[in-house]
Order: C-alpha cells, then sequence, then structure tokens
C-alpha cells in the first residue's frame, strides 16, 4: 500500500467501482462480484480486497464480503 503506484491503482479501481455500481443496480443486479489476483494470491491481492471491502462497506447502504479463494492454498 505504500507504493505511489498501488495509491493510482486503488483511486482509480473505486472511482470505477463507484460509478459501475449503481448502474447495475438500476439494471436490477443485486449482487457484483469483484475479482482481485496476484501471482502468489497471499499479499498484494489480499491487501488490496480487504482494502476494497473496507471502502465499499463503508456506506450504509452496501453489504460486502471478502472472500480469500486461495489463502489456504499451499504454493510450491
Amino acid at each position: 500500500m505504500k507504493w505511489p503506484e498501488t495509491q493510482a491503482f486503488l483511486t482509480k479501481l473505486l472511482d470505477m467501482l463507484h460509478f459501475l455500481i449503481p448502474q447495475y443496480r438500476k439494471e436490477g443486479k443485486s449482487q457484483v462480484i469483484i475479482g482481485i489476483g496476484c501471482t502468489g494470491g497471499k499479499h498484494r491481492s489480499v491487501a488490496i480486497s480487504e482494502y476494497l471491502g473496507k471502502m465499499l462497506g463503508s456506506s450504509e447502504t452496501e453489504a460486502v464480503t471478502v472472500s480469500h479463494r486461495d489463502a489456504d492454498r499451499d504454493r510450491h
């Protein structure tokens, strides 16, 4: 999270999601699934997913669930 590129990425991604989520809702969609990946699946993607969950879930109108699919998977 300390890198300027990460901050720029998060700013742009949140801006896009704040635009898209109401559009999905307007179309009658009840959920949006957002997938974040990285090569290992245990550090960057986890940190970014947690951050997005915190930021998107801070609204009283949004229900957010964060799940880490590969957190327990062994890497060889």
